[in-house]
C-alpha cells in the first residue's frame, strides 16, 4: 500500500527535518499542503529538505514549485481544480463522495477519499461513509489501488482499510501529533510495516 503523510497547514519548528525522518523511514509521497501559505515560505521548507527526496513531493498550491524544485507532482482540489498547463508529474485529486470517485479514475493518477474515519486533527470532522458504503464501493471497482484512504487513518485502523480495498493510506493527525515524541521511530516504522 501507498504511504502518503499530508502536511499540516501551518509551518512547524522542525518540519523539515521531521520530513527527512518520514522519507528516511519509507514515506512513499509527502503532500505540500499550506493553502494559506506564502509562496516564499513554502521554497524556504523545501529549500530545507533533503534534495533527494524532492521528487517525491506533491504540492496542493503554488503549483509552479513543480517544474522549479523538480517535485512529483500537484494535488488538485476545490482551490486548484485543473493542472499547470504542459504539467508531465503525477497527477491526483481530493474526493468527498464516491461519484467523484467515479468521475475522476481514469484522468488521475491517484485519488484521495474522504473522511473515512472520524478525523485525528480537525475538530467535528466526521466519517462520511459507512462500512457497508465502502465495501459495495470496492465491490464496484470504485475503491481499488488508484484510491487512497484519508480522514482519521490511524496505525489501528490500517487494516480495516485494507479490508475496503484502498490502495494506500493519506495521514495528517496521527502523524504530526508525534512530534517531538521520544518512540516516534518505532512508530513510523510499525506504520510502514502495516502496509
Amino acid at each position: 500500500m501507498k504511504w502518503i503523510v499530508i502536511t499540516q497547514p501551518d509551518f512547524i519548528p522542525g518540519e523539515a527535518l521531521f520530513i527527512d525522518r518520514l522519507f528516511s523511514h519509507g514515506l512513499d509521497l509527502l503532500h505540500l499542503r499550506k493553502p494559506e501559505s506564502d509562496i516564499r515560505d513554502c521554497k524556504r521548507l523545501l529549500d530545507d529538505i533533503s534534495p533527494e527526496w524532492l521528487p517525491k513531493i506533491v504540492v496542493h498550491d503554488h503549483f509552479e514549485l513543480c517544474s522549479e524544485y523538480g517535485l512529483g507532482g500537484v494535488h488538485l482540489n476545490g482551490r486548484n481544480p485543473m493542472p499547470p498547463q504542459g504539467h508531465k508529474g503525477t497527477l491526483s485529486r481530493s474526493c468527498h463522495s464516491l461519484e467523484e470517485i467515479d468521475t475522476y479514475m481514469t484522468c488521475c493518477d491517484y485519488l484521495t477519499l474522504s473522511p473515512i474515519f472520524n478525523s485525528v486533527s480537525k475538530q467535528g470532522y466526521m466519517a462520511a461513509f459507512t462500512a457497508d458504503q465502502l465495501l459495495a464501493a470496492k465491490s464496484k471497482g470504485l475503491i481499488n489501488q488508484k484510491v487512497v484512504a484519508l480522514g482519521g487513518v490511524t496505525l489501528q485502523n490500517i487494516p480495516q482499510v485494507k479490508d475496503f480495498g484502498f490502495g494506500g493510506v493519506a495521514v495528517l493527525g496521527d502523524v504530526w501529533q508525534r512530534v517531538g515524541d521520544a518512540d516516534v521511530d518505532d512508530y513510523l516504522d510499525s506504520l510502514r510495516m502495516a502496509l
